[in-house]
């Protein structure tokens, strides 16, 4: 099956794709080489291609992931398009590929999360698969994800992926408070919205998560303004890939480095 390549696609649409090119090639193709082409970021992660889920018709899709009548790679045979994330098992993830829409790409690994690094009074994450939407919250990655993923919260899913916006909250206020047209880094979000959602939070006793938007702008955002990495979790299990360093970013990824 080493000719085969399984692919989560996380964003900008959720599906389990099957495919003859190497990730690399695929990022190219999603991004440009498609007549249905996407124009902005693009997350997907390599899947173990001996992975299994009875969800899955997997072996009926490699049936037809075979060389075209000219020798051209099979690009994209599309196994599922709805319910995929949830139907997963983290361990078959491997490596995540972020991609700009010129189809340059970094290769994030899995790693370890450290819940100790810069504990922020509140934290902007992005929901990006299966809902999306933007929320202030004064849990940390973890926390949120046992919150996101509770069966007794209406607002999240049995699975969840999520990153987060690199937000000083407390810089914020003070530059709002001099200037309250300041922009922000995030798409849609006007500045004082987002000042009385923290303030809001602040003075609610046990509230803990205030939604900003109802759509996720991760297409919009820059790698630099993203802070820590992606978490996948569910109520059980969470699978982490940290950020690269940005100064790594620019020696090894150059070409991704340059559309930042």
């Amino acid at each position: 099956m080493s000719d085969k390549h399984l692919y989560l696609v996380l964003y900008p649409n959720y599906s389990l794709v099957a495919s003859q090119l190497e990730p690399v090639s695929f990022a190219k193709h999603y991004a440009q080489g498609s007549t249905s082409f996407w124009g902005g970021n693009f997350l997907f992660v390599e899947v173990d291609p001996d992975f299994r889920h009875d969800y899955f018709k997997i072996d009926d899709a490699y049936e037809e992931v075979k060389p075209h009548e000219d020798g051209r790679l099979k690009s994209t045979k599309f196994v599922s398009n709805y319910r995929t994330l949830e139907h997963i098992d983290f361990d078959a993830l491997r490596t995540m590929f972020y991609c700009n829409s010129f189809g340059d790409c970094i290769e994030l690994i899995p790693g370890e999360y450290d819940p100790a690094t810069r504990g922020d009074e509140m934290r902007i994450f992005l929901d990006m698969n299966p809902t999306k939407m933007v929320a202030l919250t004064t849990y940390n990655f973890t926390e949120y994800g046992k919150f996101i993923t509770d069966p007794a919260t209406s607002i999240g899913a049995p699975v969840m992926l999520y990153t987060q916006v690199d937000f000083h909250i407390d810089e914020f206020l003070t530059q709002f408070e001099a200037d309250p047209f300041l922009p922000i880094s995030l798409p849609g979000i006007h500045s004082s919205r987002l000042r009385d959602a923290i303030l809001e939070l602040r003075s609610t006793p046990g509230k803990k998560n205030k939604g900003l938007s109802l759509n996720c702008p991760f297409d919009k955002i820059s790698y630099k303004n993203l802070r820590r990495g992606f978490m996948f979790s569910s109520h059980e299990k969470t699978k982490f890939y940290p950020l690269i360093p940005l100064d790594i970013v620019e020696k090894d990824f150059y070409k991704f480095w340059k559309a930042v």
